[in-house]
């Protein structure tokens, strides 16, 4: 597993703004276009406190990754604790994708950016997109498959899609037609999924 759990000890300050400022920077500008020295300069410490807390950039990034899995696990867990109906838990989903697609700076989505920059499927970096990917098309199927267990998985797939379509998207086209194209998309598979768990007429 290359994703990791929260320490259960809070981070240090040192720690908090380095993992800030790559976060930014990384999201902003690409991963192999930042090096350490902006990251150190701009973070306010010194290259000795940058390596006692990220034995390497690479370790850097996958806690950058860390910290965006988290930020979506999250997204999920609030949808989750609503408590709404399965369909319901997967739209407001969707809109929290919808939010996240259309608020001011948005550059897509920063797994699919991560690993465009690291394509060895043997690098962490690789790795930890795809546990994470793992993680939300497996979270998906548990949702649809409150809906109709049967077909849950293909239906799951095509969400994991359309999702991943609009995040490409959403930062190259108009914000607002990407996300209304994505949730027209996301009501019609509920529709389609949803009839399919109704009993036939006899």
């Amino acid at each position: 597993m290359v994703l990791r759990e929260s320490d259960s000890r809070p981070p240090s300050e040192a720690r908090t703004r380095l993992l800030k400022t790559a976060g930014q920077l990384f999201y902003a500008e690409g991963i192999h276009s930042v090096g350490v020295d902006r990251i150190v300069a701009e973070a306010r410490v010194t290259r000795a406190t940058f390596y006692r807390h990220f034995p390497s950039k690479e370790t850097l990034v996958v806690a950058y990754l860390t910290e965006a899995h988290r930020a979506v696990h999250d997204q999920v867990d609030a949808a989750v604790a609503a408590q709404l109906s399965a369909a319901d838990t997967i739209r407001s989903l969707g809109s929290s994708i919808a939010e996240s697609i259309r608020s001011p700076g948005f550059r897509g989505c920063a797994f699919l950016n991560a690993v465009a920059e690291y394509p060895d499927a043997d690098h962490p970096v690789h790795r930890a997109v795809l546990e994470h990917r793992q993680w939300f098309l497996d979270t998906s199927i548990g949702l649809v498959s409150r809906i109709h267990e049967q077909s849950a998985e293909r239906a799951a797939q095509h969400f994991v899609m359309m999702r991943d379509g609009a995040m490409a998207s959403g930062c190259l086209f108009d914000p607002a037609l990407v996300t209304e194209t994505f949730l027209t998309g996301m009501e019609r598979l509920l529709e389609v999924h949803s009839t399919r768990s109704s009993p036939k007429p006899s």
